[in-house]
């Protein structure tokens, strides 16, 4: 009986270029269900443009970006959406709503995308918060909250759908180096990390 895990997000020979300026060129790689992968270069080398392509926000010039073994590449919106719903996406900003609270940020898609009741949501909403210890903080609006603050929130929405793939943009930029390390251990055991 064949056990091996499942690939999560795999590149076949990507391509990207802005202009004259080829960013990716002929890029493959597979990581697979489980694996964690980190991307380090200088800026402008092609980090934020390989997560964006994973979650389709953009496209290749040529090759395949498969998630959870779907070619993302030219799919169409409606099956695009239910992939996207296989990765929580924690953006260099945190990319927070100004103007909804904290709880209402996480609330938001799980309202949209989910057929939970207003108490399974609230009970979501509190343990992801607690996870990266703003449980106190549901009813503050984002310029309330420190840089910090703003990054965990983000990583909360970012967690809070329950997704398979966690793709991280910069998650530890402008945060000093104990709270960075902090951070780095506050992934829920759901993801198996």
């Amino acid at each position: 009986m064949n056990t091996a895990p499942s690939i999560a997000v795999e590149f076949r020979q990507v391509t990207k270029s802005f202009g004259t300026k080829r960013v990716l060129n002929d890029v493959s790689f597979c990581i697979e269900q489980g694996q964690a992968l980190c991307l380090l270069g200088r800026s402008g080398t092609g980090k934020s443009v390989t997560l964006k392509l994973i979650m389709a926000l953009m496209r290749p010039d040529s090759g395949e970006v498969k998630v959870d073994q779907d070619n993302v590449v030219g799919m169409g919106e409606r099956r695009l959406s239910q992939v996207r719903k296989k990765l929580g996406y924690l953006f260099q900003d945190a990319a927070l709503f100004d103007s909804l609270t904290l709880y209402e940020n996480l609330a938001l898609p799980l309202t949209r995308l989910t057929t939970k009741t207003k108490n399974e949501i609230d009970d979501v909403v509190h343990r992801v918060l607690t996870d990266v210890e703003l449980g106190s903080d549901t009813g503050k609006y984002p310029s309330a909250l420190s840089g910090g603050m703003k990054k965990r929130a983000g990583l909360a929405r970012a967690l809070v759908l329950e997704p398979k793939i966690l793709l991280a943009d910069e998650p530890s930029s402008g945060l000093d180096r104990i709270v960075s390390f902090r951070q780095g251990c506050m992934i829920p055991e759901w993801l198996g990390w």
